[in-house]
């Protein structure tokens, strides 16, 4: 699998990508310093590690807020 050189979130050009917590897009770090702040950032990753409990290794994240 091919890593995409940029950001899908901000498509700044980078190397090194992450996936975003509330979906499925690999974002860069600078994106992903803003999603921890974010006030849904916590609710975020408790679903995920719910999901994922219960065997769901492929869910989606609770979709990106609109103010991100």
């Amino acid at each position: 699998m091919n890593m995409p050189d940029r950001c899908q979130r901000c498509f700044k050009e980078t190397n090194c990508l992450i996936m975003s917590m509330f979906n499925t897009q690999m974002i860069c770090i600078s994106c992903k310093e803003k999603e921890e702040k974010h006030p849904k950032y916590q609710e975020a990753r408790e679903k995920e590690a719910k999901a994922i409990k219960s065997g769901n290794y492929n869910y989606p994240g609770i979709g990106k807020p609109s103010d991100l």
